[in-house]
């Protein structure tokens, strides 16, 4: 398991991460959300131990990592830019990794030349970025880490590239017991693939859980009347999101469905639906209500 306890880290005067707690179960495939510059890379490195927090303890499986070689070896972290030595092959980068990384599999390695259309002996500096990432993902899952952390995992990836990874990750996941945390601005990418999701945002994490968990909560309900009633009355419900289009109202709410239906009937409409919400709206919702990208 990865835990944060306590931990805060700034940039010069920037607070990025203020008293965070957060643990991601073992075996598991987290999430990682939140708007630019709320902290997200800032957490994996953490994590991965390349930084050092100002305050609070980040452990896997109950041993610190910052400055400890023996944790590290364990863990993989994919940045968003991957970074390979000057003028080399992914076939060279191999014989980089098998020196650091004693876990490296060969059989694994060419079972992923399968998979992604890479040339091993091409110069990786002729990449596009898509190839870059692609590269990077095979180093990095021949090592067998138990910790894989991947930053914006999907950029520059076409569909079917997309679709290779997410069920390369299943299926990894499946043979053993590793953890995976995925920071993404695609919130239907991470929809597909992950257990949980957690938010961070304003330098802390917020919405944290199971997706099915966090989909059980929101709702998302379209009433008609034939005479609209006051706004008041839709207020009353504390909606994360309210859109009316003439007799007919858009809500978005938190709460039990059922408990929520119930009440809503009792405004006498003459139709009410819940429709169907996504990730990407729990996360719109979410931001709006702490004032991000609200036009004013």
């Amino acid at each position: 398991m990865i835990q944060l306890s306590h931990v805060s880290k700034s940039f010069d005067t920037k607070k990025v991460l203020d008293d965070v707690n957060w643990e991601v179960p073992q075996g598991s495939i987290f999430g990682l959300v939140g708007p630019n510059g709320a902290g997200k890379s800032t957490i994996l490195r953490l994590i991965s131990g390349v930084l050092l927090p100002d305050q609070g303890e980040i452990t896997i499986a109950g041993q610190n990592v910052y400055n400890n070689p023996s944790v590290k070896k364990k863990i993989l972290f994919v940045p968003d830019d991957p970074y390979f030595l000057p003028q080399t092959t992914l076939a060279e980068m191999k014989k980089f990794y098998e020196i650091f990384y004693p876990s490296f599999k060969e059989s694994m390695y060419r079972k992923l030349l399968n998979n992604f259309p890479i040339n091993e002996h091409a110069k990786i500096n002729t990449f596009s970025k898509g190839m870059k990432r692609q590269a990077n993902v095979i180093l990095a899952l021949s090592i067998l880490p138990e910790v894989l952390l991947l930053d914006e995992a999907f950029d520059g990836l076409d569909p079917v590239m997309r679709l290779t990874l997410k069920r390369i990750l299943t299926d990894q996941l499946l043979e053993r017991k590793f953890t995976v945390v995925i920071s993404s601005h695609n919130l239907r990418e991470l929809e597909d693939i992950c257990d949980r999701i957690a938010l961070i945002s304003d330098g802390k994490v917020g919405l944290n859980d199971e997706i099915e968990n966090i989909r059980a909560l929101y709702h998302k309900f379209q009433v008609g009347y034939t005479s609209l009633p006051e706004h008041s009355v839709f207020e009353s419900f504390n909606p994360m999101h309210l859109e009316v289009r003439g007799n007919v109202a858009v809500l978005v709410v938190k709460g039990d469905a059922e408990l929520l239906k119930q009440q809503l009937s009792e405004t006498q409409p003459v139709l009410l639906d819940e429709i169907p919400i996504t990730m990407e709206e729990v996360f719109v919702y979410e931001m709006e209500g702490k004032g991000y990208g609200q036009i004013v």
